[in-house]
């Protein structure tokens, strides 16, 4: 038998939670509270094996209050059940020690799953804010680019390589027997084809994306 509490400062949330989960043979809803000296009583007085709270709490925060059961019940379990989707909260949430993130609107299957796979020693974070995690990882990722993608010529790619190996215009000019304006002419170009601030982030994007080895 999983015995759980329930930590959330909407009495009707708390009725429908318990409600879901009392269906359940496996779990049992042995209290809920939106105090936290109330919370603290039903872990002293039981054998609990998971909290779900809120982040949003009067007097206090989830995050905080996570803090506080992972130091006086470390076996205990913690499901954080919010509408605070941020990754700054999922972050600052496991960092206190929580077991799960889950947000309000996740469905009744992946909460019950939650629920027993914390319970397993594992962690949780439910599939909405996963899938916003790894968009957002996506985003960061260098994107893959070639000359020929970006209209670089050959001139400008000799051009490149060389500042990136740390001469400057003049020692370019004199290595491709040219000008030191025509030098400065193809490095604003490479500017403004890969769109980049200056010639430092010319070079970070020239390695990131692969277009210099």
């Amino acid at each position: 038998m999983i015995n759980i509490i329930l930590v959330d400062d909407h009495h009707i949330v708390r009725q429908g939670i318990t409600s879901l989960l009392e269906l359940e043979s496996d779990l049992t809803v042995i209290g809920e509270t939106d105090e936290q000296t109330e919370m603290n009583k039903l872990l002293q007085d039981n054998p609990i094996d998971i909290v779900m709270l809120d982040i949003n709490m009067p007097g206090t925060d989830g995050i905080t209050l996570t803090k506080d059961i992972k130091r006086q019940f470390p076996a205990t379990k913690v499901i954080i059940l919010t509408m605070m989707d941020h990754e700054k909260y999922v972050a600052q949430a496991f960092e206190a020690g929580a077991n799960a993130y889950l947000i309000k609107n996740v469905s009744r299957d992946e909460l019950l799953f939650a629920i027993r796979f914390v319970t397993q020693d594992e962690q949780y974070i439910c599939s909405e804010i996963t899938m916003k995690l790894l968009k957002q990882a996506i985003k960061t990722l260098p994107v893959s680019a070639t000359a020929h993608d970006l209209n670089i010529n050959a001139r400008e790619m000799e051009v490149l390589a060389l500042t990136a190996d740390g001469f400057t215009n003049q020692e370019i000019a004199e290595r491709l027997y040219t000008s030191k304006r025509t030098v400065e002419g193809h490095r604003q170009s490479l500017i403004e084809k890969t769109g980049v601030r200056n010639t430092a982030a010319l070079i970070k994007y020239a390695f990131q994306t692969g277009l210099l080895n």
